[in-house]
C-alpha cells in the first residue's frame, strides 16, 4: 500500500511508541507467569505482544489448562506494572515522538491513540507526559471483544477522527498490530522499538527506525 496523497489523521499506537514501556511490560508479565509457575517460551510471550492483557491471559489459561480467571491474572499483572511506573524514574517517551506528536498537531492533523492497554494505563501514561491535548480520542483495546491482529481498534480510531481510513495511518511496533493495520486497510508505518527486536514487522507498509524517518516521508503531503 502506498501512503495516502491526503493525510488527515495519525493512528499511534502506545507501548514500545509513544513510551518506553515494553520492558516494564514484560517484567511484569513474567513475574506473574513466575507466581503461576509457569514456562511462557520467547516464541509464544511474542504472539501475545500487541494484544490486550486479558486477550493474552485467556489464551494462555487455554494454552496450559489452568484453572486460575483470566480477569484475576489481569490485575495480578497489572498491579506489577503499576509498581514498576511508579517508581522507575527512567521511564520516558521513545526517542523522537513528542516532536512528531507536536509537529503533527501544529499542521492540523488529527491524532488518536490506539492501545491494547487498560484505559486506566493509557490515562497514566497521558496525564504523567502531558499528552492530552494533542489527542481527540483514545481506545483501549481492552474495552473491545477482540484485540490486535483484529482491526477494529483502528476502525474505530478512524471514525473517532471523522476521516476516512485512505486518509489515516497507522504508527505501530508489534506484529499484530501492523496486521491489524493491514486488517483495516489503513497504511501503516513500523517502529522498530530496540526494546522490541522479536517484531518483524514484515507486514509494514514501510518500516523505520526512527521518527524522522516518518516526518521525512510525511513533510511532503502535510
Amino acid at each position: 500500500m502506498h501512503i495516502p496523497k491526503t493525510i488527515n489523521c495519525v493512528i499511534f499506537d502506545m507501548d514500545g511508541v509513544i513510551i518506553d514501556s515494553e520492558e516494564i511490560h514484560k517484567r511484569a508479565y513474567f513475574e506473574t507467569f513466575e507466581s503461576l509457575g509457569l514456562n511462557v517460551s520467547d516464541t509464544l510471550y511474542k504472539t501475545l505482544t500487541g494484544a490486550s492483557t486479558i486477550n493474552a491471559f485467556q489464551k494462555l489459561v487455554a494454552h496450559f489448562n489452568l484453572d486460575e480467571n483470566p480477569e484475576e491474572l489481569v490485575l495480578a499483572k497489572r498491579r506489577r506494572y503499576v509498581n514498576y511506573f511508579e517508581n522507575d524514574p527512567h521511564l520516558h517517551l521513545v526517542h523522537g515522538v513528542e516532536h512528531l506528536i507536536k509537529t503533527l498537531h501544529s499542521k492540523g492533523i488529527t491524532l488518536v491513540l490506539a492501545s491494547s492497554s487498560a484505559m486506566v494505563n493509557i490515562n497514566r501514561v497521558f496525564d504523567r507526559f502531558d499528552l492530552n491535548p494533542y489527542f481527540v480520542g483514545k481506545i483501549s483495546g481492552a474495552d473491545l471483544a477482540e484485540s490486535k491482529p483484529n482491526p477494529e481498534i483502528f476502525i474505530r480510531a478512524a471514525e473517532i477522527a471523522g476521516v476516512p481510513r485512505n486518509e489515516c495511518i497507522v504508527i505501530e511496533d508489534s506484529d499484530n498490530g501492523v496486521k491489524a493495520a493491514n486488517n483495516a486497510r489503513i497504511f501503516v508505518f513500523g517502529y522498530h522499538n530496540p526494546l522490541a527486536d522479536d517484531q518483524t514487522l514484515e507486514n509494514a507498509d514501510i518500516a523505520v527506525h526512527s521518527f524522522d524517518e516518518i516526518l521525512k516521508y510525511l513533510n511532503p503531503i502535510i
